[in-house]
């Protein structure tokens, strides 16, 4: 579908003809008309999928329309982080380009007095737009630095990750300040039964857009290696000795993890740094500033960069850490063969993790390609494959122990014998 076939304003069209923007997304096709019609809407569609516009574009077309006070807040955005906020914030200056009474401000923590007396000022002198985290803003509620008595829409960004950050209470607090006359907008990348609670909480009669979970793009080598954790760095080292690193995201299930990794890399020789929650604002700014400018070539990250962060150009996605379902595997190796382009994901897999791995195969509906083990690394750990055949119960496909995927060596004379004790016998 094309945007001139939606009920947009002019000046938005505008905006979007300059950006090169002229046929919808599904979930932008199917969420835009509802929001316009006024009516609440529940969507769940997974980063990159152009849900971000599919609720800018009807709110600032509608406030452009007019009918909406000059001088009191009308839409109130909520986002998981920072980073999204950012974001969202850069995304409405680029849509709103021709609408001159429409403003906004990106509300956040992690930063100066300055900026919190900056943010002040422009929520009480009635920004139309006002994109924050929960924190934030219930920092500015509870001062009395912001009144929400007029807000029109109010609108909830990877709502999904709100709630695993424990931002559940603040959302319902902020919500209670807001009419009850208001339109909700809700996005979640995932629909567990918290965000059904949260939904049926703050939400009147919504129309569901619902987008399956997509596969991950055909231009993505997968591949994975079976692996005991102290073997993983060492993978690391041999996949970027193979292939000099350029665009690389490392993710790591812990910022402890993180931390440690990025030193050890960073000491083997490579241009890497950390990104994790315990930065500062002006230091996660300054990291995301040198990897997005290449002066950086390895970002060492949780998953505070798997969603929401565009960076188009990732070369290779390293998943040090399985992820704990399928969809956060989908999202964070969605980080590479972006804009057309190909790129890499490569998964490391230990004995505890390979659950996890092997629900991530049966999703897929395939079994993710095993990269041979240098042999001067010792010996993998087992994996019986959770892939099953087509119109037939599949034993699996065992990868036994051994070096690389268990070529021949023969397990029965190592019955009994702990892995320390075989490891010396190899040496």
């Amino acid at each position: 579908m094309d945007f001139y076939d939606l009920d947009l304003n002019d000046k938005v069209l505008d905006a979007l003809d300059d950006m090169n923007f002229t046929d919808t997304t599904p979930i932008q096709e199917h969420a835009i008309p509802p929001i316009l019609d006024g009516r609440d809407v529940m969507g769940v569609a997974q980063t990159g999928t152009g849900k971000t516009a599919a609720y800018l574009l009807p709110v600032l077309s509608q406030l452009a329309d007019g009918g909406f006070p000059h001088d009191a807040i009308n839409c109130i955005i909520m986002s998981p982080t920072r980073e999204l906020a950012q974001q969202i914030d850069s995304a409405m200056q680029g849509f709103a380009y021709y609408l001159d009474d429409v403003s906004s401000v990106a509300v956040y923590g992690g930063n100066d007095g300055i900026r919190y007396e900056q943010e002040k000022r422009a929520m009480q002198s009635g920004a139309d737009v006002v994109i924050a985290t929960p924190g934030r803003l219930i920092s500015h509620l509870s001062l009395g630095n912001i009144d929400l008595s007029r807000v029109s829409f109010f609108i909830l960004d990877e709502a999904d990750r709100m709630l695993d950050m424990g931002f559940c209470d603040d959302i319902l607090q902020i919500a209670k300040a807001l009419p009850e006359n208001r339109q909700t907008i809700m996005f979640s990348a995932t629909m567990p039964g918290d965000i059904l609670n949260l939904a049926h909480s703050i939400l009147h009669n919504p129309v569901e857009v619902k987008l399956a979970v997509s596969k991950p793009a055909d231009n993505i080598r997968q591949s994975a290696y079976l692996c005991y954790e102290p073997q993983k760095l060492l993978i690391v080292k041999h996949i970027f000795e193979q292939d000099s690193p350029h665009r690389v995201i490392i993710f790591v299930g812990s910022k402890k993890k993180t931390k440690e990794i990025a030193i050890s890399i960073i000491r083997a020789g490579f241009n890497a740094r950390a990104m994790h929650s315990d930065l500062t604002q002006a230091e996660r700014d300054e990291v995301m500033y040198l990897f997005r400018s290449g002066k950086i070539d390895i970002l060492v990250a949780t998953d505070i960069v798997a969603r929401g962060i565009d960076i188009d150009d990732i070369a290779i996605v390293i998943n040090f850490d399985v992820p704990r379902d399928e969809e956060d595997y989908v999202h964070r190796i969605g980080r590479t063969a972006r804009a057309g382009r190909g790129g890499r994901a490569v998964t490391l897999v230990n004995e505890k993790d390979m659950h996890y791995f092997r629900q991530i195969e049966r999703f897929l509906e395939k079994e993710i390609p095993k990269e041979q083990m240098p042999e001067e690394f010792g010996e993998a750990p087992t994996y019986q494959s959770g892939v099953k055949s087509k119109g037939k119960k599949s034993k699996g496909r065992y990868y036994g122990k051994g070096r690389g995927r268990g070529r021949g060596k023969d397990r029965r004379k190592d019955k009994g014998k702990s892995r320390p004790d075989k490891q010396k016998e190899q040496n």
